[in-house]
């Protein structure tokens, strides 16, 4: 018998007389039997606490594990309750995620087909699976009790939420990216964001698999990065951006030294000489911030062969095109834009952004004389993420920016609710092909293609 029937039937504590029950029946409001799970929940969970060596190193969980079922065993039969063999693995998984890990988000986590998590409030969480949203069962107790966890995500990096700095950008141990909002800003209630990472980074191989990229469009942006090319990446919210900035600083010669810069650290570099810088909000003093400019500037200073800025929001992509102008040829970045030459927009748009009183003109230059590539990605409506464009910024001309497209998506259509369709060369060769050649590199006609024989 289950253990909402056995509470239906009052048989959760035991036998007891059928006299007394109906009193206590009447004394007592009915309690439903997800309530009476809850209070089992915690009874045994603050029993748990108590017992529990304050001194226990918590990041041995496997021991730490093993020490809370031989206390769980012994507490539930205490308080002499009878539970199926799956409601009490089920109690048990639910108490060690709320003492070693995120509570109710702990099965959504360790889901490797969930790629995004959206926390509505303790009772409306939604998950993104193949592209698509949808609604889980899976609910918090209470307010304060999502806000724990919360605070449990925070707290480990020296960030904090309360109602003094209602926002929070932070990160999980394995690089997702967490955004937290409470009241008074947020009016549904705690809502927390979280864009998972794959346990095992991406790799090249799989987006090729995945339909995001071509071979031939793969083999020609490692020569550009090999070549030491500055590159964009640009796209949408959602579009794939940083996963695809990862796999091509994968490319990046292990002999070389660099350092990225980010909001929350999201890179998983496998170099080994990598340096990793993390800007800081302030404190509750409103001292002490460090932002993405601060750390650029002073990232110029630690003698880097690649500069990897996680994404340019504002007056950091002056800082990051001038480190692309004075010797750090090879570096990488994304930003928010619509198409490629929406990219160069918002680029001249962050540079007035630093304060300088800079002629457009000024910007133009020093765009074209920086960026030499910018890729473009785009979730599309089936929910999978594509490089649609890979343009070359060509330089200026008459004040204008000029670019050229080499690579292009083209749709072919769409079948059982997927788009169909392939990342094609344009036929252009670009005319930083004297730098890839200088750097050894010698690439097919046939990658722009350009059939042999007419090459």
């Amino acid at each position: 018998m289950s253990l909402l029937k056995r509470i239906e039937k009052g048989q959760l504590g035991g036998e007891v007389p059928s006299r007394l029950q109906e009193l206590r029946a009447r004394r007592a409001p009915t309690v439903s039997g997800r309530d009476a799970f809850l209070n089992l929940k915690e009874r045994i969970q603050d029993k748990l606490i108590a017992e529990l060596d304050p001194q226990m190193d918590v990041t041995k969980t496997d021991e730490v594990r093993q020490t809370i079922e031989g206390m769980y065993d012994q507490i539930l039969a205490q308080e002499g309750h009878i539970l199926s063999r799956q409601e009490r693995q089920r109690l048990f998984e639910q108490i060690v995620a709320e003492i070693l890990g995120y509570g109710p988000l702990e099965p959504l986590l360790r889901d490797e087909d969930i790629t995004e998590i959206m926390v509505n409030g303790p009772e409306n969480i939604f998950i993104e699976r193949n592209g698509k949203l949808e609604r889980v069962k899976v609910s918090f107790e209470s307010e304060e009790h999502l806000t724990r966890i919360i605070d449990r995500i925070v707290s480990p990096l020296g960030r904090r939420i309360d109602e003094s700095s209602p926002m929070v950008d932070a990160r999980l141990p394995d690089g997702s990216r967490v955004n937290a909002i409470i009241h008074p800003l947020s009016l549904n209630g705690p809502t927390l964001t979280i864009r998972k990472f794959s346990k095992v980074p991406l790799t090249v191989d799989d987006l090729i698999r995945f339909g995001t990229i071509t071979p031939e469009a793969t083999e020609f942006l490692k020569a550009c990065v090999m070549a030491r090319l500055n590159m964009v990446v640009s796209g949408g919210t959602g579009s794939g951006k940083t996963t695809f900035l990862n796999v091509l600083s994968g490319f990046i010669p292990n002999d070389e030294r660099i350092v990225t810069v980010e909001n929350a650290a999201e890179l998983q570099l496998r170099q080994e000489h990598v340096v990793t810088l993390e800007s800081r909000p302030p404190n509750i003093e409103g001292k002490g911030a460090v932002s993405i400019r601060d750390l650029t500037i002073n990232c110029l200073r630690m003698r880097p062969d690649r500069i990897v800025v996680g994404e340019c929001r504002g007056g950091e992509a002056l800082d990051m095109l001038q480190a692309m102008n004075t010797g750090h040829d090879g570096s990488l970045t994304t930003a928010h834009a619509n198409s490629p030459r929406d990219t160069l927009s918002r680029l001249e748009t962050m540079c007035l952004m630093a304060g300088m009183d800079l002629p457009v003109r000024a910007i133009r230059d020093q765009i074209a004389s920086a960026i030499d590539l910018i890729i473009q990605q785009e979730r599309m409506r089936d929910g999978t993420r594509k490089i649609v464009a890979i343009t070359e910024v060509q330089g200026v001309e008459g004040g204008v920016l000029v670019m050229s497209d080499l690579f292009t998506f083209e749709q072919q259509g769409i079948e059982d609710g997927r788009v169909v369709g392939r990342l094609k060369p344009t036929g252009i060769r670009p005319k930083f092909m004297e730098q890839i050649e200088a750097a050894d590199i010698h690439l097919p006609p046939n990658i722009f293609g350009v059939s042999v024989r007419a090459a």
